[in-house]
Parts: C-alpha cells; structure tokens; sequence
C-alpha cells in the first residue's frame, strides 16, 4: 500500500481515511456515523466522498455483496510521513526543528508527561 504520487487526500479525506484505519473495514453508514460524532456531515456527501476517494485510489470497495465495504488503499505512517515532509518542506522552510518547536510550544495542544518522555527517548537515541 503507497500513497499515488499525484495524490494529496483533502481534509475531509483524511477524517475518513483516519476512521478507515482504526476500523480496518467500514461501510459507508459506519463511517457517516463516526464523522457525524464530530461534525455535521450528510450521509450523501460521505458516500460522494468515499466514490471519489475510490476512484483516485485513495480507498479500496468490495462491492461483491449489496452493502459496500471500503477499506484504506493507502498506509497510514506512509502517509502521514508523506504529508509532513510536504508540510515541514512549505511551512517551516525544511526544518524540522521549527515544526517540533511550533509542536511542543503550542499551548492548545500540550503533550503529556507519557509523550514528553518518549520524546526525550528519542532524542536521546539520536544523540548517540
């Protein structure tokens, strides 16, 4: 599973693509039920959404039975590799450093003790 070269999933992509990976495998209802938990979505533009994101490659359908069942085409830590070094590359001019300094300093998103810790391991692993 690699991310097409030509593709970069929309916003509202990714919220399916997100649902698509924790379950495995969803129908449309499925995934129209857990984005409607967080935003206001109709069950028809999540079916549009999901016939597109088939036909870019994004999702699989199995359309062997009545009910579809669609899954993730794409790789999730390939993806979410891909769309960081996309963003790192526009918004923080190839740092790195910048985009873990936005991270770690924003106060709307704080890290956990849990998080800073395996954020020290790795740093730690790097120094050596």
């Amino acid at each position: 599973m690699s991310i097409p070269k030509l593709i970069k999933p929309t916003e509202s992509e990714l919220e399916i693509l997100q649902i698509l990976w924790s379950k495995g495998l969803a129908t449309v209802r499925e995934v129209h039920e857990e984005l409607s938990k967080t935003k206001d979505a109709g069950y028809t533009t999540t079916l549009k959404l999901m016939q597109i994101m088939n036909e870019k490659g994004i999702v699989k359908r199995d359309d062997s039975m009545r009910t579809h069942v669609y899954q993730a085409a794409v790789n999730k830590e390939r993806t979410q590799k891909h769309l960081l070094n996309k963003m790192i590359d526009s918004l923080f001019g190839g740092s790195p450093t910048q985009l873990v300094i936005q991270a770690l300093g924003d106060n709307n998103h704080k890290a956990s003790a849990e998080e800073l810790e395996q954020i020290q391991a790795l740093l730690n692993s790097l120094k050596k």
